[in-house]
């Protein structure tokens, strides 16, 4: 009876209708998409857990019943990894390692979100050191000072690539001559492939397409690049170059529309195309006021996109609904944070915005206007993405608090 009533609640409360880990960077699908539904709430969402980390803007990911999450260790040039037990919060084992002194104005601790694949999490500091750990215990199984291995010099806020996994391969953007963007081999660290010379960006990759049409983009310090995932090989590239070097979106898809931005360059859109059996792009607009920070926008439908843009001087974030197709602006929604504002697109096509003063929101997306369902003050300020799965929302704040919520009626 106990467990029907629970399931009578799960139901009637919005959860799942179909649960999901949230294992990388921008979810299941690296697309700030999940398949499971948040139904509006009257009352905040309730606080299940809670545990004290060290600092850094990396996300929480979930996987296998683990919440795992990067952190630095308070008052020593050492970075941790820590996996807890999503249910309860329990932590089940945290590991760490030494690194390069490094200081920023806006945060020391890691930007890069880990990934999982099967029974392997990886990472990626904000020194640039890649390391491979085991899901289970947190025994490391390798580890590479990417920076100081190809000579590649540190990004003034710290190195932010999420790794990539793709196929037997985990990829970053490590911005070294000859070594823009690295391949390893995911099993045991060794260079699968290298290429290209441009500076890394604080922009993470996503993979598309099948067969002989599949291709990773990077928006490096240069531009977009499209590659063979296989060798390396170029496709295409497409100039986009940042004048404060602060591309830190990720590159979003929707149908063969391709949006990329970055803070003072704008958004351009980019027609994906397939000439002579391979990958080929062409850009079709570019709209100098859609002008993302470090939001990464999100697809809603076959039409539109929805993108948090903002400035540095001074900071602002403003939410706005945009025609994929040509770039246009339908509507906007000011002041939805201070620089910044994450978005997550619901199973039921619904979004979770979480603003970087602690705000969550749920809102309706509509090309006609802004339609609010649901807010809460959860928690104080961020800018690390939160993470949806099995019906709770895990996030991080800059009290560092690690948090797991349920949302409610």
């Amino acid at each position: 009876m106990h467990a029907l009533r629970s399931l009578l609640v799960l139901l009637a409360t919005g959860g799942l209708l179909q649960a999901a880990d949230w294992p990388q960077w921008l979810g299941p699908r690296r697309d700030g998409s999940s398949p499971e539904k948040v139904a509006p709430w009257k009352k905040p969402p309730q606080l299940v857990w809670k545990q004290t980390v060290g600092v850094g803007h990396s996300s929480p990911i979930v996987a296998n019943g683990k919440v795992f999450l990067h952190a630095k260790v308070k008052d020593k040039d050492e970075e941790e990894v820590s996996a807890y037990d999503a249910e309860s919060g329990k932590i089940l084992w945290s590991k760490s390692y030494a690194r390069g002194t490094f200081t920023s104005e806006f945060g020391v601790g890691p930007r890069a979100t880990p990934a999982v694949d099967g029974d392997r999490l990886y990472t990626f500091g904000v020194t640039g050191i890649l390391t491979c750990w085991d899901t289970a215990n947190g025994t490391q199984h390798w580890q590479i000072d990417t920076l100081k291995e190809f000579k590649a010099k540190n990004l003034f806020f710290g190195a932010s690539c999420s790794p990539l996994i793709e196929g037997n391969l985990v990829l970053v953007n490590v911005g070294g001559k000859g070594a823009s963007v690295v391949a390893f081999d995911k099993m045991n660290g060794k260079v699968a492939w290298k290429t290209g010379d441009d500076p890394a960006s604080y922009s993470s990759p996503i993979a598309l397409g099948k067969g002989k049409e599949r291709q990773i983009i990077f928006l490096t310090q240069q531009g977009l690049v499209s590659l063979d995932p296989s060798e390396g090989n170029v496709f295409w590239k497409i100039p986009m170059v940042d004048r404060l070097n602060e591309s830190s979106t990720t590159p979003v898809v929707l149908g063969e529309m391709l949006l990329a931005s970055s803070v003072t360059f704008g958004s351009i859109g980019v027609h994906l195309e397939t000439k002579e059996g391979k990958p080929a792009a062409e850009q079709k607009w570019k709209q100098g006021a859609l002008t993302c920070y470090f939001s990464t926008p999100v697809t809603v439908g076959s039409e539109h996109v929805y993108m948090v843009t903002g400035a540095v001087f001074p900071p602002s974030a403003t939410l706005r609904c945009v025609e994929m197709k040509t770039g246009k602006e339908l509507w906007q929604k000011a002041k939805v944070g201070k620089y910044h504002a994450a978005l997550l697109r619901t199973g039921d096509d619904h979004l979770l915005m979480l603003e970087d003063s602690g705000s969550l929101v749920l809102f309706a997306p509509s090309p006609k206007g802004y339609m609010e369902k649901a807010r809460s003050q959860v928690c104080g300020p961020t800018w690390a993405h939160p993470a949806l799965s099995q019906g709770r929302i895990y996030l991080r704040d800059d009290r560092n608090n690690l948090m797991c919520l349920q949302p409610g009626e």
